[in-house]
């Protein structure tokens, strides 16, 4: 028991099963799929339809991988502030909000004392 122990910053990270995007994802697709083959078209039609879409989605999907890949890039260089900078930041934001409340409550006091008494 004569160890000293640092306080350390711990970060806990919950992973959820992410099944239910995923389901609902698959779910609308197979939707989408049975609603088109049972659709009032040719099947060479519908077929050529389902292709358009499927490649339309599968392009968006590589989009948006590209762009949260990008945005994820980005954010990797920069470091955020460090434990003490927020403690100074916070404690300044609260020193301020102090000064403009006492600022407020001043000049009430003195408008009250400018006012003549009604009677």
């Amino acid at each position: 028991m004569g160890k000293d122990h640092e306080e350390r910053d711990v970060i806990v990270i919950e992973r959820d099963g992410g099944a239910g995007f995923g389901a609902v994802l698959l779910g609308a697709l197979l939707g989408l799929a049975a609603g088109m083959l049972f659709a009032p078209r040719s099947g060479a039609e519908t077929r050529r339809m389902l292709s358009k879409r499927l490649e339309d989605a599968k392009d968006l999907a590589e989009d948006t991988v590209q762009r949260v890949g990008d945005r994820i890039s980005e954010g990797i260089g920069e470091a955020g502030p460090t434990r003490s900078e927020r403690r100074a930041r916070a404690r300044g934001d609260l020193e301020r909000r102090l000064a403009e409340a006492r600022a407020r409550r001043r000049r009430v006091a003195e408008e009250d004392a400018d006012e003549e008494p009604v009677g």
